[in-house]
């Protein structure tokens, strides 16, 4: 599936970008699935909402029992002093998560694709094995920053094998909050680990590296159905999106079962709901 030339920019950068791998009928498909989530969504379920800032005291029950099924997180700015929503719901969602590949058809249908198990075999994962799925709405106006991390900070195995497969739902600019990633930032340290021991959260700090800057971040830009591949110790962040136009996007994290995988991941996976591959079954 990847040519040499892939592999050999991976392996250097931590990243690839391959254009047009999800044709436009597939993205509308997953986009009208996730409003009709949105539609159903109430409200008065929870107002959680996802940041990066302080995750050890944003993780609540709400979060933590998201980790094997499918719930609504709002944005950080969705709502005003009057603890009332600023604008529609529909706007005011910052992500779905976190196991959609393997509860709705729709989601499951996209994820578990026989030429995405081709990429992920090219990247080096023998067996991979898809822990969980997120669809990010950076919603326009209010999109909150996500700030630069690590994925294996969330996915420890040993060796570290986590790969992300990051989708553009919508064309991704540096004015709508693209990602941004710092080109061989896979060779350093992992800096963070966030450790689940029951519903107890916390944020074990590893190394003290300096995270990226401007000097050499660069952005990733992406048209809709372009996916990014990235190594799990990829510094990587998104900016806040303060135009008017949204960037959706869906991402997978996929680890390798010739890893250990560690048993403080916040995600878990037992015989109820078996973790699975790429491939269809």
């Amino acid at each position: 599936m990847l040519t040499a030339l892939q592999r050999a920019e991976y392996e250097r950068d931590g990243f690839i970008v391959i254009p047009d791998f999800k044709s436009l009928d597939e993205i509308a498909l997953l986009r009208r699935r996730a409003e009709e989530i949105v539609d159903a969504f109430d409200p008065n379920e929870s107002r959680a909402i996802f940041t990066t800032r302080d995750q050890e005291r944003a993780s609540d029950a709400w979060f933590l029992g998201s980790d094997n099924t499918v719930r609504c997180f709002f944005e950080e700015e969705a709502f005003g002093p009057d603890g009332r929503l600023r604008q529609p719901k529909a706007l005011s969602i910052n992500k779905i998560g976190h196991a959609m590949h393997d509860l709705d058809p729709v989601f499951e249908a996209f994820t578990h694709d026989p030429k995405l198990a081709a990429v992920a075999r090219d990247l080096g994962l023998e067996n991979p094995q898809v822990w969980q799925s997120m669809y990010i709405f950076k919603q326009p106006g209010i999109g909150g920053e996500v700030r630069w991390h690590q994925d294996a900070t969330f996915f420890d195995s040993d060796p570290i094998t986590v790969t992300t497969f990051w989708f553009a739902l919508e064309d991704a600019t540096v004015d709508n909050g693209c990602l941004w990633a710092e080109p061989g930032g896979h060779l350093g340290p992992l800096r963070e680990r966030f450790l689940r021991d029951g519903d107890s959260i916390t944020m074990e700090k590893l190394d003290s590296t300096p995270w990226p800057d401007d000097s050499t971040a660069v952005p990733l830009e992406a048209k809709a159905g372009t996916l990014v591949c990235f190594h799990g110790l990829l510094p990587h962040y998104s900016a806040p999106n303060r135009s008017p136009v949204s960037r959706h996007a869906f991402t997978l994290h996929a680890t390798d079962a010739g890893a250990r995988y560690s048993s403080r991941n916040w995600i878990q996976r037992d015989e109820s709901l078996p973790v699975r591959g790429f491939n269809p079954l």
